[in-house]
């Protein structure tokens, strides 16, 4: 039901991290680890679920000021790929990227089907029971190895962690703004 894909890119326009709209502007598809070899490869960490949208000559951006870079050539090597962006032919001047993430325009994200949502759409909805009570602001995302559960920010300024499964989940209604949910009871 839910589509972890891409992480929300940090904006420098509020705290939440996306844009007053209520949107992000980028969405996070991979963070550079190092240079490798001579020709100015580099070791990216995936983290998007659609992995199959990398591909060469296609234009992404890198760091929090956005630089457009195309892919020249693209690799896998054991769980990472191997990245090559036009014009960075060594190690040194590919290194600039080390330790920076690297991000797509949000209006390049692929629809899901009915029902399934990006992370970030859900990302500072209001939380409800079955009844209509207020739990709280929907925070963050926590991917676990189980499940993904819901960091809400109560009313009175409390966590509550909710799981993120079909149990739990009743209802997400975009146009009001509201995940309803029917907390697990804890013994």
């Amino acid at each position: 039901m839910m589509q972890n894909s891409d992480s929300v890119k940090p904006t420098r326009t509020n705290d939440e991290g996306s844009p007053r709209s209520g949107e992000p502007l980028f969405l996070v598809v991979g963070k550079i680890r190092r240079p490798h070899g001579i020709k100015g490869e580099l070791v990216m960490e995936v983290l998007t679920d659609f992995p199959e949208r990398i591909q060469i000559g296609r234009t992404f951006f890198a760091g929090d000021d956005h630089q457009p870079l195309k892919i020249e050539s693209l690799r896998l090597h054991k769980n990472y790929l191997l990245i090559k962006f036009h014009g960075y032919d060594t190690p040194e001047s590919a290194g600039v990227f080390r330790n920076v993430l690297i991000y797509k325009p949000i209006d390049h994200v692929p629809q899901l089907p009915e029902g399934e949502y990006y992370h970030y759409q859900l990302l500072g909805l209001t939380v409800v029971d079955e009844a209509g009570e207020i739990i709280g602001v929907l925070q963050e995302i926590l991917v676990t190895g189980a499940n993904d559960v819901m960091l809400i920010q109560s009313p009175d300024n409390k966590e509550v962690l909710i799981p993120l499964i079909d149990s739990v989940l009743l209802n997400v209604n975009l146009e009001e703004k509201t995940i309803r949910v029917k907390p697990p009871e804890w013994d």
